[in-house]
């Protein structure tokens, strides 16, 4: 039975995962509240990822599989975007998770194969307006991850989730009607917008004996968009 810890899962893709990977595994969420999850077969442990550094005596001696779920959407033209928005982003995104790794490497680094699932997202590799943000906070997860894997290896497995818009609570607003959602879906070859089970999916996988032998890997869950032209 494996120790696995998500950062974030009350809500999203990280409430979707930790419904997949309550039954069979030693699972450990911690976030800001417990919102949506008391009912199922988890540890709890308070954590705001933007404040508090992660106590790892809460956690077991050896963790076998950690997925960094927090993560933030700032879309606005790129003149309006004042330098905190990006300082923001940047710690949400990319320090907070830096922080969390540092904190429990040693449990990681215990486990005779651990496996670390990040999260960044369609928008670093086609270059899209009004993402300067979220693009360059997620870009940095995607080098750090490949630079991480590369020095762990073959110790700690590290992959990257790059997903396009997705249907959580954080996507909310751009999902919020009927001509929206089609807009949304018409941009996918594969015409809809991901479901939080899309990512978990694929999250799930990347934890597992199944893809022991893949690291350092960028997946674009996303619809085709990285790679397909739309069909007119």
């Amino acid at each position: 039975m494996k120790n696995i810890l998500l950062i974030g899962g009350s809500y999203g893709i990280g409430l979707e995962l930790a419904k997949e990977l309550q039954n069979g595994n030693n699972l450990f969420v911690a976030s800001r509240t417990d919102d949506n999850l008391s009912n199922l077969n988890i540890t709890h442990i308070a954590f705001d990822a933007t404040t508090d550094t992660l106590d790892s005596s809460k956690l077991p001696a050896i963790i076998d599989g950690l997925v960094y779920c927090p993560g933030s959407i700032n879309l606005r033209p790129f003149r309006g975007l004042k330098l905190e928005t990006f300082e923001s982003d940047m710690q949400l995104n990319f320090f907070s998770m830096v922080k969390v790794i540092q904190s429990i490497l040693p449990q990681l680094t215990a486990s005779e194969q651990s496996s670390i699932v990040l999260f960044s997202t369609v928008a670093v590799k086609m270059g899209m307006p009004f993402h300067t943000s979220v693009a360059a906070s997620k870009g940095a997860i995607e080098g750090f991850a490949k630079a991480l894997a590369a020095e762990y290896a073959p110790k700690i497995r590290v992959n990257v989730i790059a997903p396009s818009l997705t249907d959580t609570p954080l996507a909310e607003k751009f999902l919020s009607n009927e001509e929206k959602r089609e807009k949304s879906a018409l941009r996918h070859p594969l015409k809809r917008v991901g479901t939080t089970n899309d990512i978990a999916q694929m999250a799930n996988f990347l934890l597992t004996e199944k893809s022991s032998w893949i690291s350092g890997q960028i997946f674009h869950v996303d619809g085709g968009m990285s790679t397909l032209l739309v069909n007119s």
